[in-house]
């Protein structure tokens, strides 16, 4: 809403009075990208808007490439030059260079907002833009392109499913899956394959680990347990017992069948007979477990560790400690914690610290985490010796 009241008011300054020219995109985008906050660079990215805001429309690519490496705060700049140039134009009847935006849009080393970008400008003069060019980037690295792009897929098997093709619908509805990186998109096309008993295997698709050796409780009496530094956090050796918070304690393999990689450590650690339901007890109030999992990578590279936790936790890789959150019973989701790491080639460890708290209240009594390994626009990335097939969810 911010962002359009913005490019409002910057419109109606402009509109009327800019005369087009060529101007140095260069150096005034060097300047719009200095904008920080607290008003650093405020004054120069001002003067740097208004003389960008009157270059030629020939420009429009320059300016959108000039969004590369831009903060957030700073692609609102550049936006808003970008349309007061397109609409200026416009108003005066003139055309957009919808050959330099189109590729501009096919150049996927580009900004992804500002590649956004040029597809709504172009899409704003030429109503074949969505089906010419949206279903070629089911596979692109921008997410917001690829939303449209899965969007127009699911829509496709939709309209083949009533019409009875249920074949063809559910090989669209797979195309449409396999390039979902949206949590919803994704339920949506799971749900549907389902319904047309098609095989998903959403651990797989999403990177959630879903094999853990785990250890617990250790003590978390009033909550002092999150700063103590116990042994798998120094060292992992999976025949190692501890002193637990009232007995000794040993690691235990699990495997969680969630389709969303949830480990439950209230049925774990009550190791229930099969269908039996789970009774809480004071062991699992103010306690701390411990999940450990190897991944093996192919070759080194950057990833996301996304956790989604209700308790306190603390993630390690390869002993470095990305993230720690001490908050409880806030909620879970997808995602919820996001930390970077770099794998090695080879053998990787992935440790997980989950503490539950005092509180007595039945929805306090949650305690479960999820996590997955993925890249930074949520592909998965898997461990070589995962078996994509050997576990699917259906």
């Amino acid at each position: 809403m911010m962002l359009r009241y913005f490019s409002s008011v910057v419109l109606l300054l402009l509109v009327g009075s800019a005369v087009a020219e060529e101007v140095d995109v260069t150096t005034l985008a060097t300047k719009l990208k200095a904008v920080g906050p607290k008003g650093a660079g405020h004054r120069e990215a001002i003067a740097a808007w208004r003389t960008l805001s009157k270059a030629d429309v020939a420009q429009l690519p320059a300016i959108l490439e000039g969004m590369k490496g831009a903060g957030k705060l700073s692609e609102n700049w550049f936006r808003a030059a970008v349309e007061s140039v397109a609409q200026t134009e416009l108003k005066r009847g003139g055309k957009l260079p919808i050959d330099g935006l189109e590729g501009f849009l096919g150049d996927t080393s580009q900004s992804p907002r500002a590649r956004r970008l040029a597809y709504e400008l172009i899409a704003g003069v030429d109503s074949s833009a969505e089906e010419r060019l949206i279903p070629g980037l089911l596979n692109d690295p921008s997410l917001e392109l690829r939303r449209d792009a899965v969007a127009l897929a699911i829509s496709s098997a939709a309209e083949l499913e009533q019409a009875g093709k249920k074949e063809t619908a559910a090989e669209q509805y797979q195309t449409a899956f396999n390039a979902a990186r949206a949590l919803d998109q994704i339920k949506i096309t799971s749900e549907k394959l389902r319904s047309l008993e098609q095989q998903v295997n959403i651990p797989v698709h999403m990177g959630f680990v879903t094999q853990w050796h785990l250890v617990g409780p250790f003590d978390n009496t009033n909550k002092q347990g999150f700063d103590v530094t116990y042994p798998p956090e120094k060292s992992v050796d999976l025949n190692d017992s501890y002193k637990g918070k009232k007995a000794e304690v040993k690691w235990v393999s699990h495997v969680t069948k969630d389709q969303y990689g949830i480990v439950d450590l209230n049925v774990i650690f009550d190791r229930p007979k099969e269908g039996d339901s789970y009774k809480l007890t004071d062991d699992h109030k103010e306690a701390i477990a411990y999940a450990y999992s190897e991944f093996t990578a192919s070759a080194a590279a950057d990833v996301d560790l996304r956790i989604g936790c209700i308790n306190a936790n603390k993630v390690w890789l390869n002993g470095k400690l990305l993230t720690a959150n001490q908050v409880y019973h806030a909620g879970m989701e997808v995602d919820q914690y996001l930390a970077q790491g770099r794998l090695k080639s080879g053998k990787n460890s992935i440790l997980v610290k989950v503490c539950q708290n005092e509180q007595e209240e039945s929805w306090a009594q949650r305690w479960q985490f999820q996590l997955r390994v993925c890249n930074h626009i949520g592909t998965a990335v898997l461990s070589k010796d995962r078996n994509a097939n050997k576990t699917a969810a259906r």
